[in-house]
């Protein structure tokens, strides 16, 4: 990965870190008998606090409907690289979307998308939002190709601390499109280097029962 491309990957505020620790030890616990004639208990081996400065973690990702408190998103299902993402409500309506993390060939994350269901009757059947990183040549604006298809540019709406946002809509035969097709094709120009480009890959597999999951969802009647 050049320079310029780890800039942009800073840019947007996204990082992994692999954390290494050593196995924990059960301590064996020794009991001295009781001096009446009653039976002994068996002790449990005890299990040693953590040593200072070791974290034992907690739980990874977004909790699932059950365990999901009103308003608060949860993780709905996961269709290959797609996951669908609804958030919780009182009467259980619970609007979707899609999700995607997208990385370079090297695993660092480049951007994200969310992709929403619009109302019927416009130009447009649904919409996404697609974040670039930070310090993205704006005035060039953001490229879109499916597959080997001819490119579309599509302007930012805004930024924010953590990238600048793209909303995108998307016609019945574009969705058609991507149902078939492999993968997304973004290209975005960064600013220091307005002379290179930058180019990810937006996974399209699972995205066609993702995109009916979600489909099936906005279509049920409101409660």
């Amino acid at each position: 990965m050049n320079r310029t491309f780890a800039r942009i990957v800073l840019g947007l505020g996204l990082s992994a870190a692999l954390l290494g620790a050593a196995p924990a030890v059960m301590a064996q616990t020794t009991t001295t008998p009781p001096a009446s004639d009653a039976p002994a208990t068996a002790a449990q081996p005890a299990t040693p606090a953590p040593p200072d400065g070791i974290s034992m973690g907690v739980p990874d990702g977004l909790p699932d409907q059950a365990s999901a408190a009103v308003n608060q998103i949860y993780l709905a299902a996961q269709f290959d690289d797609w996951e669908q993402r609804c958030v919780k409500t009182a009467d259980g309506s619970d609007p979707c979307q899609l999700y995607q993390l997208v990385k370079d060939t090297t695993g660092n994350p480049v951007a994200e998308i969310t992709i929403f269901i619009l109302p019927p009757g416009g130009q447009a059947v649904f919409g996404a939002s697609i974040m670039a990183p930070l310090e993205t040549l704006l005035t060039a604006n953001m490229r879109l190709a499916v597959d080997q298809a001819k490119a579309k540019l599509y302007p930012y709406s805004y930024c924010t601390t953590q990238g600048c946002i793209a909303k995108v809509g998307f016609t019945a035969d574009e969705l058609a499109a991507l149902k078939k097709g492999k993968e997304i094709v973004l290209t975005v120009v960064p600013a220091a280097a307005p002379d290179k480009v930058v180019t990810a890959s937006i996974s399209l597999k699972g995205f066609s029962s993702a995109y009916q999951a979600i489909a099936d969802v906005a279509a049920k009647p409101k409660k």
